[in-house]
């Protein structure tokens, strides 16, 4: 059975990761002056440098809890991929066909980069 104090460091990391998810991309949104979802993109971005990042941290530090509100609790709240996905099925059903390919490969292409870019700076700094 799963220890109780995994389950509250999951639940405790998808609170700060959807409040986060919230204040982050409704910023990014308002200073956006494009029609396009750059607030999504962003925590979308944010959360895949940091999950580069984590990875490496955890690779070789075993703290189940760590990674478990960090990982699956707050990066899991933080990013977004139902809303990525709900928003170009909108852009699809508008008839913006560059625009959701747009935002499809942004999101690809960004998100991957940042995980890369986030293990690239955890070996500069632990390396």
């Amino acid at each position: 059975m799963m220890q109780f104090s995994i389950i509250l460091a999951v639940g405790t990391g998808g609170f700060v990761g959807a409040i986060l998810r919230f204040l982050i991309s409704t910023w990014v949104q308002k200073l956006s002056p494009l029609l396009f979802p750059m607030g999504t993109l962003s925590v979308n971005v944010l959360g895949s440098f940091v999950i580069g990042f984590l990875a490496l941290y955890f690779e070789n530090i075993v703290a189940p809890h760590q990674k478990a509100l960090l990982v699956t609790g707050m990066l899991g709240a933080l990013t977004t991929f139902s809303t990525f996905s709900l928003e170009t099925v909108s852009m699809l059903q508008d008839g913006l066909w560059g625009r959701a390919a747009a935002n499809v490969t942004l999101n690809a292409l960004l998100c991957i980069t940042a995980t890369i870019v986030g293990m690239i700076v955890f070996k500069k700094i632990y390396g």
